[in-house]
């Protein structure tokens, strides 16, 4: 089996459906899909049912309602060499998984371990915030515009080796963001090559600026401030972070786009709360990452 799609969903239907047909649709079709579902009824199995035979599939239910818990238990059961982490209202374009799959078989000598690519809205536009231009490894530096967890792929013999997604982090609990970043991060740091190509598109509905994004703002921003904090990384890189949407309130304010400075003050007070409030002091914090692109310190604690 070449890849295996973990997919966390928790009340979705139509958009699950989706992204099955999509599945269906793909010109490379050595892959298997795990749903790890997190609803509490059976509002999936006409889906499941339409879709039997089609491609191997196998549903697992989970609780709590934690998506990297769920993603790593469906990982446990990945058959794939390469594991994707698709959500449940993205689609895939019909030769994504080729395209992939070249990738990881024409890299040669410079053995690439992880792969990523970026979000397009469904009328074709970037989504999902700002995308680094350029093709290339991915280091300290790129790395947070460089990746999102619905479009990235990794050999999962890398993913086994760092122990899967910080079950810490995520939706479901208080930092909700940065899970992408932080398993690259961490991949780095065994001596992985994490690879992005904007070439690679993976379609989402963009949700910036909407209420469900403002309703999130704050465990988002928590999330990338809890990576940065965790893997200590300098402040030459972390500062923008949280001049960015400072920066953002104020110009809304003077805007009078009220709706767009509650957002990015929340964004804001989450990044800070990710890097220095209560609960990320309890984080435990690895190695100091070097600012700038050369190979990361080998992983270990810091107390």
């Amino acid at each position: 089996m070449r890849f295996s799609l973990i997919m966390v969903t928790g009340g979705r239907t139509t958009e699950v459906a989706e992204f099955m047909e999509s599945l269906a649709a793909q010109s490379f079709q050595d892959f298997e899909l795990i749903i790890v579902q997190q609803n509490a009824d059976d509002r999936l199995a006409r889906i499941i049912a339409a879709f039997a035979g089609r491609f191997p599939l196998q549903v697992i239910r989970s609780l709590p309602r934690q998506i990297n818990h769920s993603r790593n238990v469906g990982t446990a059961q990945a058959q794939g060499e390469i594991l994707a982490f698709p959500d449940d209202d993205c689609l895939y374009p019909p030769d994504l998984l080729c395209q992939v799959d070249e990738m990881f078989n024409t890299a040669g000598s410079v053995g690439i371990d992880i792969l990523s690519g970026i979000a397009v809205t469904p009328d074709g536009k970037l989504g999902s915030g700002r995308w680094h231009k350029q093709a290339g490894p991915i280091s300290l530096k790129t790395v947070w515009t460089s990746a999102i967890e619905f479009n990235l792929f990794i050999r999962r013999t890398v993913y086994e080796e760092i122990g899967g997604f910080d079950k810490g982090m995520g939706l479901g609990t208080p930092f909700a963001s940065g899970d992408a970043q932080d398993l690259i991060l961490l991949a780095r740091r065994i001596g992985a090559l994490a690879f992005y190509d904007p070439a690679l598109q993976a379609i989402h509905p963009d949700k910036r600026l909407t209420p469900v994004a403002v309703q999130r703002a704050f465990v988002y921003g928590a999330g990338l401030g809890y990576v940065l904090r965790k893997h200590r990384v300098p402040m030459s890189i972390w500062i923008n972070f949280l001049i960015r949407p400072f920066g953002g309130t104020l110009l809304s304010l003077l805007r009078l786009r009220f709706f767009e400075a509650g957002y990015y003050w929340l964004t804001f007070r989450g990044r800070l709360s990710g890097l220095i409030g209560p609960q990320a002091k309890k984080v435990t914090k690895i190695a100091m990452l070097p600012d700038g692109d050369g190979p990361l310190p080998n992983l270990h604690t810091v107390r």
